[in-house]
């Protein structure tokens, strides 16, 4: 149902059909305790082995965005062929040595994929990653119980401490899974949408949201705030149009990326205003920073199709050595940068408190 609400979310419907094979396997083992019937546990096997196989794959999905379809189609195709040898001769405890082993390894691997991706959310993916691995060591467990009990043919269903561990481990882990699983899904759609209400859509740069509502009323000392307008910008929608004058929004946004450390802030304000946030830095630092962009993007030709693209940007920038108001720091920063376009436009200026910082 879920993903039928969102159809983009394939790990959904693959753990959806995985689940149908593993309900349709352990119906069959469920009719072997009645009564014992080789049909029956090989087609348990076969089943369980599917469905989680498919299990795997949708994890892996969801973990990696790969699905890993070719190692899952060969250790499942494998599998299917050692249970059909070892059933097909008769020799009914090989088979289930191997259906327990073949289990064991997808789950493994399912606890790795959400091992390997835990730094999304630590804790949740760590204990799901715990639950398949406890999984897959109880069916491990049942494939070394026979196996050193030499179980080679079986006349009836399994039953020792290992068959035991292994029903209460997998009622109490695949229900912790699919908790866990459903849990991961819906926080990873809730930190999806939080990242889309702050993030500018043309660009890719963090939007104005960011400043005013997320960082805090207070920026640290050392921070520099660099407000950058690209100049005389409705000329170049005018005349190349708004495609055009995209393009060159989002090229300039590369330009500023491309010229700043990861630790520091990148936002685009509104139409062509775009604001640098800049903190642990010194007057001299976000100075060159500004300079380097201006001149950088004075120098860029554009070239937009057949059609050449040139533009300017004035920089206003504000720096303080105290703790200071976000606001307060903005304005100052936006009083500079009205300088620079009141000025003659495609240049830096610095304000005048800053000096005296």
């Amino acid at each position: 149902m879920m993903w039928a609400v969102a159809r983009s979310h394939a790990h959904l419907l693959i753990w959806s059909i995985g689940l149908v094979f593993i309900v349709a396997g352990v119906i069959f083992f469920g009719w072997i305790i009645e009564r014992y019937s080789d049909a029956y546990l090989f087609w348990s096997f076969i089943f369980l082995t599917i469905g989680f196989g498919l299990l795997y794959s949708g994890s892996s999905k969801f973990c990696s965005g790969r699905t890993n379809s070719t190692l899952v189609l060969l250790i499942c195709a494998t599998g299917s062929i050692a249970l059909s040898v070892s059933f097909g001769f008769g020799y009914s405890g090989i088979g289930t040595i191997i259906g327990n082993m073949i289990i064991g390894v997808l789950l493994a691997l399912t606890g790795y994929q959400y091992w390997g991706a835990r730094t999304e959310s630590p804790i949740l993916m760590s204990v799901n990653a715990a639950l398949f691995l406890l999984a897959a060591v109880s069916f491990f467990a049942c494939a070394y119980v026979l196996l050193a009990q030499g179980q080679y043919v079986l006349h009836a269903r399994p039953s020792n401490w290992a068959e035991d561990l292994n029903s209460i481990v997998v009622i109490m882990g695949l229900t912790g899974i699919g908790t866990l699983s459903l849990t991961l899904h819906q926080a990873r759609i809730a930190n999806r949408h939080k990242v889309n209400a702050m993030t500018d859509a043309l660009t890719g740069l963090m939007n104005r949201r960011v400043l005013f509502e997320v960082w805090p009323d207070v920026v640290p000392p050392s921070t520099a705030v660099v407000l950058l307008d690209l100049d005389h910008f409705k000329t170049i929608n005018d005349r190349f149009g708004h495609d055009a004058g995209d393009q060159v929004l989002r090229r300039f946004s590369q330009l500023i990326l491309d010229n700043v450390r990861s630790t520091d802030i990148v936002v685009r304000l509104g139409g062509e205003e775009f604001c640098i946030v800049l903190s642990n830095a010194s007057l001299e630092l976000a100075t060159t920073v500004a300079n380097r962009i201006r001149l950088q993007m004075e120098t860029t030709v554009m070239r937009i199709g057949s059609r050449s693209v040139h533009a300017t940007v004035s920089v206003g920038l504000a720096f303080s050595e105290e703790s200071e108001v976000v606001q307060t720091l903005m304005s100052r920063a936006d009083a500079a940068l009205y300088e620079a376009k009141s000025s003659g436009r495609n240049r830096v200026k610095i304000d005048h408190l800053s000096f005296v910082a």
